[in-house]
């Protein structure tokens, strides 16, 4: 019996240990809680994230350890990439958000537009009523498509009514990024500079690549199993996220 109990224990332990290696070096699951990135990512989305594809920092492991300053094996990010960071106020809160501006670039928007270094985007208008979301709050939008100058494509919602159709201008310093919600009115992002502002490449955790499971909690907790026709999202099982 003790044997057994003594085997038992092992196999959890070595469990462990491979899962901790997994979640640290490869993939690691996230929650997405807000709705600061419809409509491309809804509350109750899950989904993995890259952890080597900008190489590894300190951020990489749980609960951040200093064990190294800098970051390793680094890959440079692309502008449009959802990218998981720690938010640089504390070093500690998951943000997830889209890259926009590189180093030295500058980032603003003007009426609804998004300039990049003086050049505004392609956009193209597609929806003129849609009802996103806030909070506990819904409110009508303009999206549009946006193409970024390395081809990425994306959605992004400016509210009708909202306050944020122009921005200052912002130049990203040296080895720092600057990031965008695609729901602009309900962001807290780079823009706000005294709660997140510009991200240093350390603080990057890793790529979102997938979502693997989709579960509308306003419909119905996740435990009403009779209720998953209603409330679990199909379509959205192992979609690519881009």
């Amino acid at each position: 019996m003790k044997k057994k109990i003594l085997e038992n224990i092992k196999t959890i332990f070595y469990a462990l240990i491979i899962a901790l290696i997994i979640r640290s070096f490869f993939f690691q699951p996230f929650y997405i809680p807000s709705s600061s990135m419809e409509p491309n990512l809804l509350v109750g989305d899950r989904l993995f994230v890259s952890k080597y594809t900008y190489g590894y920092s300190r951020h990489s492991l749980p609960f951040s350890p200093q064990i190294f300053n800098d970051r390793i094996f680094y890959e440079e990010p692309k502008s449009g990439d959802i990218i998981v960071f720690k938010t640089p106020t504390d070093n500690r809160t998951d943000y997830i958000k889209r890259l926009i501006g590189l180093p030295g670039d500058s980032v603003q928007i003007i009426n609804e537009k998004l300039y990049l270094n003086d050049k505004k985007i392609k956009t193209r208008l597609i929806n003129n009523s849609y009802n996103i979301k806030c909070g506990d709050n819904f409110f009508y939008a303009n999206l549009y498509e946006e193409i970024l100058p390395n081809g990425t494509k994306y959605i992004a919602a400016y509210r009708k009514d909202g306050t944020i159709k122009n921005t200052d201008k912002f130049i990203v310093p040296e080895n720092h990024y600057f990031f965008m919600g695609d729901n602009r009115d309900c962001s807290k992002d780079s823009r706000f500079l005294s709660s997140v502002g510009y991200v240093n490449f350390n603080n990057f955790v890793g790529k979102a690549q997938i979502i693997f499971f989709s579960n509308n909690k306003e419909i119905a907790s996740f435990f009403k199993i009779w209720r998953w026709d209603e409330s679990l999202r199909f379509d959205r099982f192992f979609k690519k996220i881009k």
